[in-house]
């Protein structure tokens, strides 16, 4: 059991997890400055350091092996870190790891062994020691097909948007790959209105309504009880548009505005069962940096 005081000091000197500054202190024997050059040497005194610093770039990547694909964003600080030859490196293994894993879970998945015996967690904290950013493995999904179903995929050159589709059966792969590519583009929120989330619509259908008030015309349409069906009816109708528009296989297609996705898709006789779409720090609140202020900042600080 290491000294809980030598622990809290090497923890304030390092900010390092407890269960990297126990094992700092045993592999040290105990001494402080062995413990601090532990920690340092394996990365995770300075990743620690970076543990609240925000990760919105990075890559999204599709890993497709057999019957089995996963698709991940792995993140960093900066555009210059996600060409690094080693982060690229890493992303490669874990989508081979993630993939033979079978793993859903995003905590249980982090402590998944790396070639170099290294959980995936650990070397995450490594590499952020040794480049200097925060790398951290934000997301993944595993999808498995059958023999009879097929995966088509899109990665944007700059690996910042990524898209995993499911076949119902082996179709055009030109077709399939085109209707990846127009998700990429066109960024629908769902596969179809069976795949909208109820919070969402509910959500969306107050927002409607509100904003109909603010409207004189509505507005009086709303106090004459004769009018509620017309009403409801103008809202549905708000709503199709909506879904129309949010939906993968309701939206018209990119290359040709006569069909939807769902119509092109079944001219070759398959139906899409998954969508899956990453772009690389959706989601994320980027901090915005005013540059002069930091380097004043820094000046300041010397």
């Amino acid at each position: 059991m290491a000294n809980i005081e030598l622990l809290k000091k090497l923890r304030d000197l390092t900010q390092a997890g407890v269960s990297d500054a126990i094992k700092a202190l045993k592999e040290s024997n105990d001494d402080l400055d062995s413990a601090i050059q532990w920690l340092r040497e394996k990365g995770i005194a300075k990743a620690a350091k970076k543990a609240n610093s925000i990760a919105t770039e990075g890559i999204a990547q599709v890993y497709i092996k057999e019957n089995i694909a996963v698709i991940f964003e792995l993140n960093c600080e900066t555009d210059f870190v996600a060409s690094n030859p080693e982060f690229v490196a890493l992303a490669d293994e874990l989508g081979d790891l993630l993939n033979e894993s079978a793993e859903y879970d995003i905590s249980k998945a982090l402590q998944l062994k790396m070639a170099n015996g290294q959980t995936i967690d650990e070397n995450c904290k490594s590499l952020t020691g040794k480049i200097g950013e925060k790398i951290v493995l934000r997301r993944f999904e595993i999808l498995i097909k059958t023999d009879q179903q097929m995966f088509s995929f899109y990665q944007h050159s700059n690996k910042k948007i990524a898209v995993l589709l499911v076949v119902d059966k082996q179709v055009n792969p030109i077709i399939a790959k085109d209707i990846a590519m127009h998700a990429a583009a066109m960024n629908p929120k769902y596969l179809n209105e069976g795949k909208v989330e109820k919070e969402w619509l509910d959500n969306e259908i107050k927002i409607i309504k509100e904003q109909m008030t603010l409207d004189p015309k509505f507005a009086a349409m709303a106090n004459d009880p004769k009018m509620s069906v017309r009403i409801e009816g103008i809202v549905k109708g708000k709503i199709n548009k909506l879904l129309s528009e949010v939906t993968l296989e309701s939206q018209i297609f990119v290359k040709d505005a006569s069909k939807t996705i769902k119509q092109y898709i079944n001219q070759s006789g398959g139906n899409l069962l998954h969508y899956i779409r990453y772009q690389v720090g959706e989601g994320i609140e980027k901090k915005v940096v005013d540059f002069a202020e930091e380097v004043a900042s820094q000046i300041n600080n010397k």
